[in-house]
């Protein structure tokens, strides 16, 4: 990667952002601009995630219990742990995580490689950039802040991809980490979604800080699920039970909040997370775990 100076600036209004994005994208050989609030890599890319994943997941995002409970820790923590701004959502799909961010007073960018999740940004009012982030010549030091929300599981050498963007972030910059947890929750769910592990804090904690960055805050979350995940997934899984993800009733079925008692009981329990992580209190344990860091000021 070539070392060029960083834009000079972080954006403040959506047309600062717009002609902040314009000039980095300017640097990114494989970009075109399409349009206003659009950039796009023409190269076909090949991604470890189904092809019908963005739309199915798109219908339930605004109502998930799974999806909002996620945005309000991804937003708590961006929120304690403030970057400089634009956050790049590496990743993004459909452009939920930067709604949840723009909730905040925080800027994104979405970078997306599928036409579906880049349309559902973009109509979600995000800047979006359609690639695959690993296939553009990013400048050396040139990004803020980047987001992975469930990508790095998706990639097969994660440690190397860490490293690309270390490179790739500017001294200081901030890098914001949620995937799945623990591996004996693996099933075929993860099988369907193109994963190629799930991780434990220690492990996420291990991989981010060999790529030079310090690690500032780490923690498990979506306690409540972890046994329920166990036994109607990873045992079934094991007896050689299939992915229903396919389906999208289920979809719609497996992200709605339980009714009655079993519903008070999610919401007392998400509400407690989010007030502990709120606070800089880690959680012990989850389905997923989320990661902090931040790519040190004297890094050369």
């Amino acid at each position: 990667m070539a070392d060029v100076t960083p834009p000079e600036s972080s954006p403040g209004t959506a047309d600062d952002l717009r002609r902040w994005i314009a000039r980095w994208a300017a640097r990114v050989p494989q970009l075109t601009q399409i349009s206003a609030e659009h950039w796009r890599d023409t190269a076909e890319t090949d991604v470890s995630y189904p092809s019908s994943g963005h739309q199915t997941l798109a219908a339930v995002e605004p109502t998930s219990y799974w999806f909002n409970h996620r945005n309000d820790l991804i937003s708590a923590v961006v929120a304690r742990f403030r970057p400089e701004e634009p956050v790049f959502d590496v990743g993004g799909g459909n452009g939920f995580v930067g709604v949840g961010l723009r909730a905040i007073g925080v800027s994104s960018v979405v970078v997306e490689p599928g036409a579906q999740g880049v349309a559902a940004s973009l109509g979600r009012g995000l800047p979006a950039i359609e690639a695959a982030f690993h296939r553009l010549d990013v400048p050396a030091d040139s990004l803020p802040a980047v987001g992975l929300f469930d990508v790095l599981e998706h990639i097969e050498d994660d440690a190397a991809a860490l490293a690309s963007l270390y490179d790739s972030i500017k001294p200081g910059g901030m890098l914001y980490i949620a995937v799945p947890a623990r591996q004996a929750l693996w099933s075929a769910e993860d099988v369907f979604a193109g994963h190629y592990r799930r991780y434990s804090l220690r492990r996420l904690r291990s991989v981010v800080a060999s790529a030079g960055f310090t690690v500032l805050f780490g923690t498990y979350f979506f306690g409540l699920l972890t046994a329920p995940v166990f036994l109607m997934r990873s045992v079934p899984s094991r007896f050689g039970a299939k992915s229903m993800m396919n389906d999208p009733a289920v979809v719609e079925r497996q992200h709605t909040m339980p009714r009655g008692v079993l519903g008070r009981i999610f919401r007392a329990s998400f509400s407690r997370e989010l007030a502990r992580i709120s606070r800089g209190e880690p959680i012990r344990g989850g389905t997923s775990c989320l990661v902090v860091a931040r790519k040190p000021l004297d890094a050369t």
